[in-house]
């Protein structure tokens, strides 16, 4: 993209996290850096973004959100703390710092033996606090325990054969005998809303086993396992009265190793997460006036072009043109434009290490690439620099 004015651009920076290397702060603040660098006095914002995964809290926490420190149970039991966006309305509560894979140790995953109770501890803690809405960030989640931990926190009471209360997990869901609602808190008055780019059903080979299992561990065995179970609780929360059954075949349901069937069952609506968030952090103002904006992710690939952050923030920005930083383009350049995508920046492009799993790396650049991006924005420079992105 070249300027046909002298007048100084303004640029909204509004990126999702690079995966296992960067925060979508630490993105933002990298690419602003390198234009101010090439061009002092630029005008430049930065409006890091979320998707519904892991990064929403931080997102909320830096459009002014308070934090809030909770401790919790992680996936497999071990003591942990979390932390929780409030801003006295709306709290933003993650699967992935409370029941999600970055909890377990390296090469450690516990996809029979980890639950969500954590996740639900978290929100327990919020609802103390008298939200109006609390938004369920569904991404990252380490166990396939169909919610039933989330469900034990908030109150739900599981039984085995023998009469004795526990805390199932996904390994265990098969010997629930019997479930008691009637300690469920109580979530009147509440907003729950389930921020998810997941379609999948809860059971099936397009469920959450299925499809997500093996990402999380488990070996074929285990998945037959995890699919009886989920069954099984399905039934056993049918027989306590709740629409069990009809919530399991939604769109969605599957999100988060069943997490999303089990916030439809409290009375979640689910919402994309991509477009949920750009609203709950005000993205159509920060973008009224840009002249261009910055957007990206960690690898810009099919998924994306399902609706994943960098395309939704490219529809809602048009017709302001958008360039998407990543740190690997497994797209051809032809599929992008149709998406609102006018050029794609890759890190990957720029090295031959990995920078997905160099932070120090990925920073720095990005910031050159911040560079990059400026001079192609002054008219003197617009032709000497290399359109390399793609």
């Amino acid at each position: 993209m070249s300027a046909t004015t002298t007048t100084t651009p303004r640029i909204l920076i509004a990126p999702d996290k690079f995966k296992g290397s960067l925060t979508a702060a630490q993105v933002a603040e990298a690419l602003a850096t390198g234009l101010r660098h090439e061009t002092p006095g630029i005008d430049v914002r930065t409006l890091p973004l979320a998707d519904g995964g892991d990064g929403s809290v931080e997102a909320a926490l830096g459009a002014g959100f308070q934090a809030m420190t909770v401790p919790i149970t992680g996936p497999t039991g071990e003591p942990a703390t979390t932390t929780v966006a409030f801003d006295g309305t709306t709290a933003v509560v993650e699967v992935a710092t409370t029941a999600g894979l970055q909890m377990l140790a390296p090469g450690q995953p516990a996809p029979l033996t980890s639950s969500s109770v954590g996740f639900g501890q978290a929100i327990r803690a919020v609802l103390a606090h008298r939200p109006a809405r609390i938004v369920l960030a569904l991404g990252g989640s380490a166990t396939t325990d169909g919610g039933a931990g989330m469900l034990s926190a908030l109150g739900v009471v599981f039984r085995d054969a023998l009469g004795h209360p526990f805390v199932p997990t996904g390994g265990t869901l098969g010997t629930i005998a019997d479930v008691d609602l009637t300690g469920l808190v109580d979530l009147g008055g509440v907003e729950l809303i389930a921020a998810n780019d997941v379609q999948n059903p809860l059971l099936g080979p397009h469920g959450a086993a299925a499809v997500y299992g093996p990402q999380k561990g488990a070996t074929p065995d285990d998945l037959e396992v995890l699919e009886e179970g989920l069954g099984a609780l399905i039934r056993r929360l049918w027989e306590a009265g709740w629409p069990a059954e009809e919530a399991a075949g939604v769109p969605g349901a599957g999100a988060a190793g069943g997490l999303g069937w089990a916030a439809m069952l409290l009375g979640a609506r689910m919402a994309s997460g991509a477009d949920f968030f750009l609203d709950l952090l005000g993205f159509d103002t920060q973008v009224a006036g840009c002249d261009l904006v910055i957007t990206g992710e960690g690898k810009l690939d099919t998924q994306t072009l399902s609706g994943k952050l960098p395309v939704v923030v490219a529809h809602r920005a048009a017709p302001v043109p958008v360039i998407a930083v990543v740190g690997h383009n497994a797209l051809g350049a032809d599929r992008l434009p149709a998406h609102g995508i006018n050029q794609v920046y890759a890190l990957s492009a720029m090295t031959e290490a990995d920078s997905a799993t160099d932070p120090e790396l990925s920073a720095a650049l990005l910031r050159e690439t911040g560079q990059r991006i400026a001079r192609r924005l002054t008219p003197a420079s617009s032709t000497t620099e290399p359109a390399d992105a793609l």
